[in-house]
């Protein structure tokens, strides 16, 4: 099976935590929005991750599949959303550096902590059909 060279930059959320969903929310209403596919990985079908990224892992921690296929998570996957959205560019840039990343990492860490009460309980097999899905392309 041979990997595409190209892909549309992908962002997968959990859209059962209310948190989560209120701020993908805000971001899809941002210029350049459009040109990004957004997969609510609590009610897609399992080929709607792709390669690399199981719902598990998916389900723990936001995730980014840049335009070159590579999948960041967590603060780097924010930092590339922001550079992504012309409006953000600028907070990408200045936060998406090495010597940035770490704190903002750590920060997003914290939030996954208070995320757990947030977010309601479903059981894992617990999966709606994909045709409820939130992916926009």
């Amino acid at each position: 099976m041979s990997i595409p060279t190209q892909f549309h930059p992908t962002v997968y959320f959990d859209g059962a935590c209310p948190v989560c969903s209120r701020e993908v929310a805000m971001y899809q209403r941002q210029p350049g929005a459009d040109g990004i596919c957004w997969v609510d990985v609590a009610r897609c079908a399992p080929e709607e991750l792709g390669s690399g990224l199981t719902r598990d892992a998916a389900m723990a921690r936001l995730h980014m599949r840049r335009a070159d296929g590579s999948l960041v998570s967590g603060a780097q996957a924010f930092t590339t959303l922001w550079r992504t959205l012309p409006s953000w560019a600028w907070l990408g840039r200045l936060l998406g550096t090495r010597a940035t990343l770490w704190l903002l990492e750590a920060g997003y860490r914290s939030f996954l902590v208070l995320r757990r009460a947030w977010r309601p309980a479903t059981p894992a097999t617990n999966t709606p059909p994909a045709e409820v899905s939130n992916r926009q392309q």
